[in-house]
């Protein structure tokens, strides 16, 4: 009897090279439906785990990159501090593809300074926020994005108005910003795709629901209410470039379409999303239009989900900071030292 032969992808991994170790998150976790929604995106782009590293903070969220990817690089930083810590990371070495996984407290509450800042910059990076609207980890409390009017499990009414920080990245200049929900692969696992292609910033906020504290009547981010208040924007289908190299996907991931019409949105590298629109007139290149369209569902009571906002034009912080193409941790002290002509031409500059 003959062993069956692995599936392999076009470096030659197998999907079980994309895992990690076994979740010890509660059964039915949102959170686990993410990464293995990641697994799916990175064993089709066919990208070598060991060029990628994970960067997390504190939370139920943090704890998900030890799930999958295993053979690549890693780091749980401090409390809210992740944004910093990628920063660093990325200038040091900037060869490394950044993907980090967030959560709503990790973001919006004790990290929301860093992540202002971090949007504002435009790192080179994929942020995954799972977004459940409550502290899992500590038993059940409202976060900054838990929606005025939304109910604890014991029955407590949120008071206070929720971080909308899909809003806040496109106001502050991110240029790939998506919202969806972890339990709806079709769409999500082509958006996962088109950020980890694109060059900038892409945030991905991703419906997460908490099947301990935040599954009930009177959550705003339960299984039951995402489903009957979701509005998609488009379908989705990730359509190879010509010039991706060794990323390059060996086949077309394809999605079943809805009637409607055709948008191509491509990425720096050549790849392209295909939206196909289904009931909203939507450009996802026009900022005004998106913010509009996000109020103007959440005043309906309607969680917008899909390609909000795609800036094709934006330079990433590596860009704008002119970084040497040698990745800074291999630069030695002979390769930063100035020769005269040049110390003589900056002072120049500041006559």
């Amino acid at each position: 009897m003959t062993s069956p032969v692995l599936k392999v992808n076009k470096i030659g991994l197998a999907k079980e090279a994309y895992r990690g170790s076994v979740s010890t998150l509660c059964s039915g976790c949102g959170h686990d439906s993410i990464t293995n929604h990641l697994i799916t995106a990175f064993y089709d782009l066919g990208i070598d785990p060991h060029t990628v590293a994970k960067m997390s903070g504190i939370g139920c969220s943090s704890k998900t990159p030890a799930y999958f990817l295993s053979k690549s690089h890693g780091f749980n930083s401090v409390h809210g501090r992740m944004p910093s810590v990628t920063t660093g990371a990325q200038l040091a070495n900037r060869d490394l593809m950044m993907i980090a996984v967030s959560g709503d407290g990790d973001t919006g509450n004790i990290g929301a300074g860093q992540f202002v800042h971090l949007m504002r910059r435009n790192l080179d990076m994929v942020y995954v926020i799972e977004n459940n609207g409550v502290y899992g980890l500590t038993k059940g409390q409202f976060s900054a994005t838990s929606d005025y009017g939304s109910k604890l499990k014991h029955g407590a009414v949120n008071l206070s108005e929720p971080l909308d920080p899909c809003v806040m990245a496109i106001e502050l200049g991110c240029g790939y910003v998506v919202r969806s929900f972890a339990g709806d692969p079709k769409q999500l696992v082509p958006l996962l795709k088109g950020g980890i292609m694109h060059k900038g910033l892409a945030l991905l906020d991703v419906i997460s629901p908490c099947v301990t504290f935040n599954n009930h009547d009177g959550s705003t981010k339960s299984y039951p209410y995402v489903k009957d208040h979701d509005e998609r924007l488009s379908d989705y289908d990730f359509v190879p470039g010509t010039e991706l190299g060794v990323v390059q996907p060996a086949e077309e991931i394809k999605v079943d379409y809805s009637e409607g019409s055709q948008k191509e949105v491509t990425l720096h590298d050549g790849s392209r999303i295909r939206l196909k629109k289904i009931d909203r007139e939507f450009d996802p290149t026009d900022k005004m239009e998106a913010l509009q369209a996000i109020e103007s569902a959440r005043k309906e009571g309607i969680i917008l989900t899909g390609l909000l906002y795609f800036n094709p034009d934006k330079k990433d912080l590596i860009d704008t900071l002119e970084i040497s193409k040698k990745p800074l941790y291999a630069m030695h002290v002979e390769d930063l030292a100035h020769n005269q002509g040049q110390l003589d031409k900056i002072m120049k500059a500041y006559r």
